[in-house]
C-alpha cells in the first residue's frame, strides 16, 4: 500500500476484507454480557442507493461501533422489506418477473451497503419475500385466527384504482394512494382484519413508557388511536318504512344536544344504501362521496355537501321537535357509527353545512366569563364554558353537562356513556401477486379452512401473467384450485396476499434467530429484544411503528414471546436534500446533466435551465447523487463524515459538492497528520503524567464526544474532533512523544465510528497489530477534564460588567478582593461605598453598592 498519501480505494477494500474474514461484527447470544441492539428501518430493494439513503445507515453504524467499543455485545443486522407493488409495476413495465427484479436489486444494494463499510452481521441477512421468512408469518396469522385476533368480514375499503388493491387508512395520503397518488375510491369487499382495536388502551398507555421516542411521534400515535369519551345516542327515526327504527350516533359532545339542527349519515350507512335503491339521484350522490378522499385533510378542505333524505329523527329531549336527516360527504362509515348530529354553533364543519342548507344555528355554550355570542361565519368551539339554552343543563359547566346528559339518556334508555376510538382494525388483505399468500382455503362445504401447519409455506406460483390489470393469482389456472384439508372436496385458495406491513411488523424479532426453524428462538428474543435504538424516517410514525407495537402484543397473546414494546429508543433522522433542475419543457434533469457557469447561470446542452428549490432526493425529481459515484471519487469515509457533520441529525441536510470537497480535504489532512509524525511517537503503551494544554484538550474531547454520541449529537461530536485535530496539527512537531501518541491514538479511536476505514489505517500507521474495531473506548481523566481556572461573571448591582478568570473553588474573600480591584467595577462604583459582595462559587460575583 502506498504510504505517501491516503489511498482510500485500497484502504477501504482492505479493511472491509479484514473485518469480513475475522467476523468482526458477528453477534452471538451471550447472557453474561450487556447487549445492545441497534437497527435501522430496513429498505425496500427498489434499485440503486443514492447518498440520501445512506444517512440513517451511517447513524446506526456510528451507534453500533460506539457501543461495541464501550463493551456491549452488539447486534446490528440488515435485511430487505422485499414484497410490494413496485415489483409488480416493474414486471408490467419491463416484462421481468417480480422475484427476479427484487433479488437483482437486493444484490445491487447489498453490494453498495458493503462499499460504505457498515458494521452489519451479514450472516443474519433476511429478505421478507423468501418462503423461509414468510412461512412463519403464515403460521402467526393462523395462530392469530385461532386466538380470535384475525377475522374476515365484508367492509367498505379504500380502493386504489391504479394499483387495483385495497389500502389501509394510513396508506391514504390527502385522499390519494400513498404510492400511486391516484384518488382513492370506496368499495365494499370481503377482507381479512387483525384486531388491533383489542389493544387500543394498551397501545395508548404504552406511549407513556416510550420516553426515548421523539415527542411528536408519541403525539401522532396518540392522536391516531384517538381515545374519546362520549355517548351513544339513540334517535328515533321517522319516515315510511323506518318508523320505530333507531339511528345510533356517537358524540363526544352530548352537552350540545339542545343545539342540534340536523343529523347526517355516511353514504355507506345501511340506511343510505337502502334509500338509494329507490332514488337514483341519491345513489349517484353516494357514489360521488365514495370518489372523494378519505383523509382528514381531504374531508376538511372539501366543500361540505349533503343530500336531504325523506327521513327525520325525533329529538330525544324536545317533544315534538324533529331533525332532518341528510347524507353528507364528510361523514365516514368507519368512524364512530357512521352517523352524527350537527350542532352548527359549536363545530365549524357543521356550521358550514348549516349555512349552505339554511338550517338553524343555536348557541348552547357560552364562555365562562362572557355573554352568549352571536354566531356568524365562525363556530364557537368551546371545550369548557357554561351551558345555555339547554333546559335542564342551563348553568352547568361543559363537563357537568356531559355527565347530566348521559345520566338522563340512560334513564330514558335512549343512550349511554361510552368510550370510542379513532383506531380501526387493520385490514391486511391486498389484491396483488407479489406478497405473502394468506394461508386460507375456501370450501363450499366447510367454509373458511386454515391451511394445515404441515403444508406451510403456501408459496407463490412462478408462472404468472401481468398482461391485464388486477391480481394474477385470481386468473392462475391451477394454483388457486386445491382440495379441502377437512372434507377433501374441491376448494380454492385465498388469492389475496398480506399487506407488506405484515412482514415489517415482526422482522426485528426474526433477526434474533434468522436461521431458526421457528419464527425465532425464545432464548434469543428474550436476550436481544427490545431493540435498544431504532432509526428511521418520521413518515413511519404511524403505519409501521403502530403495527409493530400491536404485533408484539398479539405474539405475546399467542405465546411467542414476552415483550411490552419492540423499540425502546427511536430516532427519526432528517432528509438529505439537493438542488432540483428543470428544462424549458418542465422536465426534471439529473445534476450531471446541468452545467452552472461562473455567472451562476445553469444550462443543459446549451439550453437554459430553471434552478428549483432544495428537495428531498428522489427518483421523481432526479435530484440524486449516486452512492457509487461518491464512493469512487472520494471514498466511503468522506461521504459518511459529511452526512454526519453538516447539520443536526434530526434536521434536513443539504448535499453540496463544495461540502464534500471540503470533507475530502480534511480526510487527507488527518492522514498526513499521523503519517508525517509517526516517527515522533513514543513506544506503544508509554504512560505520561503530563497535565498540559494538549492532554487536557484530549480528555475534554473524550468526555464531550462520548456524551455527544450518547445523545445523537453527531454533528457536535464531529466539530469537537475537528477542534482537537486542528490543535494537534499545530503542536504535533513540538509536543512530547508520549503525549503525542496518547493524543493521536485517542483521536483515532474517537473518530473510528465515523470514519472506520481511515481510523484502521491510522491505527496501523501508529504501529498497532490489533484492529481498532476491537479497541476499547477511551475514558476521560476527570482531573484533566476539570479546568484549574473558571471564568466568573462580575456584576454590579445585578448588571454584567465584566468577566474574570479565577482558580476553581477560589476562597470567597479572594474572589471579592479580585472583583473590587477590577477597573470596570471601580468605574461603575464611582466612589460609592460597597454594601456587600455576593459570590456564587465558580459562577458569578455580584457587587452591591
Amino acid at each position: 500500500m502506498s504510504m505517501d498519501r491516503y489511498n482510500f480505494h485500497e484502504a477501504e477494500r482492505h479493511w472491509q476484507s479484514v473485518w469480513r474474514e475475522r467476523g468482526s461484527f458477528a453477534a452471538k447470544t451471550d447472557p453474561s454480557r450487556p447487549k445492545y441492539y441497534v437497527l435501522e428501518m430496513f429498505p425496500y430493494p427498489s434499485g440503486k442507493l443514492h447518498v440520501g439513503h445512506v444517512r440513517n445507515y451511517t447513524m446506526g453504524d456510528v451507534v453500533s461501533r460506539f457501543k461495541r467499543a464501550r463493551g456491549f455485545n452488539v447486534l446490528h443486522p440488515m435485511g430487505w422489506d422485499a414484497f410490494g407493488l413496485p415489483a409488480e409495476n416493474a414486471a408490467i413495465a419491463g416484462g421481468i418477473h417480480p422475484g427476479k427484479w427484487t433479488y437483482e436489486n437486493i444484490a445491487t444494494m447489498g453490494a453498495q451497503l458493503k462499499l460504505i463499510g457498515l458494521a452489519y452481521d451479514w450472516d443474519r441477512e433476511i429478505a421478507t419475500c423468501h418462503p423461509e421468512y414468510y412461512r412463519h408469518e403464515q403460521k402467526m396469522f393462523l395462530d392469530f385466527l385461532a386466538k380470535g385476533l384475525a377475522y374476515r368480514k365484508e367492509s367498505w375499503v379504500n380502493w386504489d384504482p391504479v394499483e387495483h388493491t385495497v389500502l389501509a387508512n394510513e396508506q391514504v395520503i390527502d385522499g390519494r394512494g400513498w404510492r400511486s397518488n391516484a384518488l382513492v375510491e370506496k368499495r365494499l369487499l370481503s377482507q381479512w382484519f387483525l384486531k388491533i382495536t383489542d389493544f387500543a388502551d394498551e397501545l395508548l398507555d404504552g406511549i407513556e413508557t416510550l420516553d426515548r421516542w421523539p415527542d411528536r411521534v408519541r403525539v401522532m400515535q396518540s392522536n391516531w388511536i384517538g381515545r374519546s369519551e362520549g355517548a351513544r345516542v339513540q334517535f328515533s327515526l321517522q319516515g315510511s318504512g323506518f318508523d320505530g327504527d333507531k339511528l345510533e350516533i356517537f358524540t363526544t359532545r352530548p352537552d350540545t344536544l339542545f343545539g342540534a339542527s340536523f343529523c347526517a349519515i355516511s353514504a355507506n350507512h345501511p340506511i343510505a344504501q337502502k334509500l338509494a335503491a329507490e332514488d337514483p339521484a341519491m345513489a349517484e350522490f353516494n357514489a360521488e362521496c365514495n370518489r372523494m378522499g378519505t383523509s382528514e385533510v381531504a374531508i376538511e378542505t372539501a366543500e361540505k355537501l349533503g343530500y336531504k333524505t325523506r327521513l327525520s329523527v325525533a329529538h330525544p329531549f324536545l317533544a315534538g321537535v324533529s331533525l332532518p336527516v341528510y347524507i353528507a360527504n364528510f361523514v365516514l362509515m368507519e368512524y364512530g357509527t357512521g352517523a352524527i348530529f350537527g350542532c352548527p354553533a359549536h363545530d365549524q364543519r357543521d356550521l358550514d353545512f348549516a349555512r349552505k342548507y339554511g338550517l338553524t344555528v343555536r348557541a348552547v355554550v357560552r364562555p365562562a366569563d362572557g355573554p352568549t355570542p352571536e354566531i356568524g361565519t365562525e363556530a364557537l368551539s368551546l371545550s369548557d364554558g357554561i351551558v345555555v339554552n339547554s333546559d335542564f343543563l342551563d348553568g352547568l359547566t361543559v363537563p357537568e353537562a356531559k355527565r347530566a346528559v348521559i345520566d338522563r339518556l340512560e334513564q330514558m334508555a335512549a343512550g349511554k356513556g361510552t368510550i370510542q376510538y379513532r383506531l380501526r382494525d387493520w385490514g391486511v388483505s391486498r389484491q396483488r401477486y407479489w406478497g405473502c399468500p394468506i394461508p386460507i382455503i375456501h370450501c363450499e362445504t366447510c367454509g373458511i379452512v386454515p391451511v394445515p401447519a404441515k403444508d406451510l409455506p403456501v408459496k407463490l406460483p412462478d408462472d404468472v401473467s401481468f398482461d391485464q390489470p388486477g391480481n394474477p393469482l385470481d386468473r392462475h389456472p391451477t394454483w388457486k384450485h386445491v382440495n379441502c384439508p377437512t372434507c377433501g372436496g374441491q376448494a380454492r385458495r385465498e388469492t389475496d396476499t398480506f399487506d407488506t406491513f405484515f412482514e415489517s411488523s415482526w422482522y426485528f424479532a426474526r433477526f434474533c434467530s434468522p436461521r431458526s426453524d421457528q419464527a425465532f428462538d425464545r432464548a434469543d428474543v428474550d436476550y436481544w429484544l427490545p431493540v435498544d435504538q431504532y432509526i428511521g424516517g418520521i413518515e413511519h410514525a404511524i403505519l409501521h411503528l403502530l403495527y409493530s407495537r400491536f404485533f408484539v402484543r398479539a405474539l405475546r397473546a399467542c405465546g411467542y414471546l414476552e415483550l411490552a414494546e419492540p423499540f425502546a429508543g427511536l430516532f427519526t433522522q432528517g432528509m438529505v436534500c439537493h438542488q432540483t433542475y428543470q428544462d424549458a419543457a418542465g422536465n426534471w434533469l439529473y445534476p450531471e446533466q446541468v452545467t452552472v457557469g461562473e455567472d451562476g447561470v445553469a444550462t443543459s446542452n446549451g439550453q437554459p435551465v430553471t434552478v428549483g428549490r432544495l428537495e428531498k432526493m428522489s427518483k421523481s425529481k432526479k435530484n440524486l447523487v449516486g452512492l457509487d459515484e461518491i464512493v469512487s471519487s472520494y471514498g466511503a469515509d468522506t461521504a459518511r463524515l459529511f452526512l454526519l457533520s453538516d447539520s443536526p441529525p434530526e434536521r434536513d441536510l443539504e448535499w453540496t459538492e463544495a461540502g464534500v470537497e471540503g470533507t475530502w480535504r480534511y480526510v487527507n489532512r488527518l492522514f498526513r497528520l499521523i503519517y508525517e509524525h509517526q516517527g515522533r511517537l513514543a513506544p506503544i503503551g508509554t504512560i505520561t503524567a503530563d497535565t498540559g494544554e494538549t492532554r487536557r484538550l484530549v480528555h475534554k474531547t473524550v468526555a464531550a464526544v462520548t456524551e455527544d454520541l450518547e445523545q445523537f449529537r453527531f454533528n457536535r461530536g464531529v466539530a469537537r474532533l475537528r477542534e482537537l485535530s486542528n490543535h494537534l496539527e499545530t503542536v504535533a512537531g513540538t509536543v512530547d512523544g508520549a503525549v503525542l501518541r496518547e493524543a493521536l491514538e485517542t483521536f483515532t479511536v474517537l473518530v473510528g465510528p465515523m470514519m472506520p476505514h481511515l481510523a484502521e489505517e491510522l491505527w496501523r500507521l501508529m504501529g498497532h497489530d490489533g484492529l481498532l474495531v476491537d479497541t476499547a473506548w477511551p475514558v476521560a481523566d476527570p482531573d484533566l477534564v476539570r479546568d484549574d481556572t473558571v471564568k466568573l461573571a462580575v456584576q454590579v448591582n445585578g448588571k454584567l460588567r465584566a468577566t474574570i478568570d479565577l482558580p476553581r473553588d477560589v476562597d470567597q474573600e479572594q474572589a471579592r478582593v479580585a472583583a473590587l480591584a477590577m477597573p470596570e467595577v471601580q468605574r461603575m462604583l464611582e466612589g460609592k461605598p460597597v454594601r456587600k459582595v455576593v459570590v456564587v462559587p465558580n459562577r458569578v460575583i455580584n457587587v452591591v453598592a
